[in-house]
């Protein structure tokens, strides 16, 4: 499909695949907030490995913009079938349309499909071309008659050409951590001594409570991940979501490709009790700016307090330790408060072709926006670290 505007011509793709690797990657590395997730090799592997297609309910639409034979900007957008694997919850809306006698789906979504991590989405060499990017994303909702448009988890630059397109913004809160800045921790335990007692003790009692379990762990990094590590990864992550009485998102296939094509992005930890694995917990790492974001954990057995350890206590070790600037934990959980995350705001912006649902919309988003900001204020004044006066 194509969208002629002046000279502009905005083009949208049924597979990512049909998109010009290095162009795609050159314009994610020009973006402020690149995250590997939005790389094209990674796109590609959730599409090819058949995680994120039209089967399972995300029908590729990536749209970009084209001057001539020059990709200026493009975004991984979807046709939605369902509200699964976003992180974003309109539920609710879909809801209320369907109770009105009115179809939610499908919707647009600019996402990185069941990736909750804030970044770049709307990939362009400036301003103006995100804007007229942000304008095919509208034309091409209305085009095809659909109830909404939303983009997740963007940055500031996304954020910011929704807002004057008029789509309807969205506050959320994560928790993230940071390493100690100008000077960073030099180790595990200096960063336990900066936090209150408290705070500290508990994360000592509940890593000893790992190593009477006689519990230690492996870590490889990339390209050390053996065939057989990630199999045992898979076999953990299907029984996390087994446990919740739910399907895994992600095909084996899909963390096949991952170790073909961007295996120097992975980080591995198996939880081992003598020679026998026990527990597994995979890692994104952004090796180029210091990011390391926690993603996927699982375990064979119950064992007390192995999924801080696994998931929190081990990676920011490594973190310290090899130098990384930040971590972020994933979605929700103000638990990870306690374990030295700090609340941080995301984004998403949403745009809703029917002007009463929209102004009904807007007025939620109000009432929810204030509480949020409550809340993270809440959270503020629930710091794990001692005061500049203690």
């Amino acid at each position: 499909m194509e969208i002629a505007a002046a000279d502009y011509v905005i083009r949208v793709f049924e597979d990512p695949r049909q998109l010009a690797r290095a162009d795609w990657n050159a314009l994610l590395a020009a973006q402020s907030q690149p995250t590997p997730f939005m790389r094209h090799e990674y796109l590609c592997a959730l599409h090819e490995s058949g995680s994120a297609t039209a089967t399972t309910g995300w029908q590729p639409q990536f749209i970009s913009l084209w001057l001539q034979d020059q990709l200026l900007a493009a975004c991984p957008a979807y046709l939605k079938s369902h509200s699964y694997g976003e992180y974003v919850f309109d539920w609710a809306w879909a809801d209320a349309y369907q109770r009105h006698g009115l179809k939610y789906y499908p919707k647009l979504l600019v996402a990185v499909p069941f990736t909750p991590v804030p970044g770049s989405r709307l990939l362009a060499v400036n301003a103006e071309a995100r804007t007229l990017l942000m304008r095919g994303l509208q034309a091409l909702a209305g085009q095809q008659g659909l109830s909404s448009a939303h983009l997740l988890f963007g940055d500031s630059a996304d954020f910011d050409a929704a807002q004057e397109q008029g789509w309807m913004q969205r506050h959320g809160v994560q928790f993230h951590w940071q390493n100690c800045s100008p000077e960073p921790y030099a180790s595990f335990e200096e960063f336990l001594a900066s936090m209150q007692r408290e705070k500290r003790k508990k994360i000592q009692q509940e890593q000893r409570r790992v190593r009477e379990a006689e519990i230690h762990f492996e870590v490889r990094q990339g390209a050390q991940i053996g065939e057989a590590d990630w199999d045992f990864f898979y076999h953990c992550y299907q029984l996390t979501y087994r446990a919740h009485r739910s399907t895994p998102y992600l095909t084996r296939e899909f963390f096949r490709l991952m170790s073909q094509d961007m295996a120097e992005n992975w980080l591995l930890f198996t939880a081992k009790r003598g020679a026998e694995a026990i527990a597994s917990s995979l890692v994104a790492l952004d090796p180029e700016r210091g990011h390391a974001y926690g993603r996927y954990w699982g375990a064979v057995e119950t064992v007390s307090c192995l999924h801080f350890d696994a998931c929190y206590y081990q990676p920011l070790a490594w973190c310290i330790a090899n130098g990384y600037r930040r971590f972020e934990g994933g979605a929700q959980g103000e638990h990870k408060m306690a374990r030295g995350l700090l609340p941080v705001s995301t984004h998403s912006s949403h745009w809703l072709a029917h002007p009463d649902f929209s102004n009904a919309v807007a007025n939620f988003l109000a009432q929810e926006g204030q509480a949020m900001r409550g809340y993270v204020n809440e959270l503020e004044d629930h710091q794990p670290f001692k005061s500049s006066a203690q």
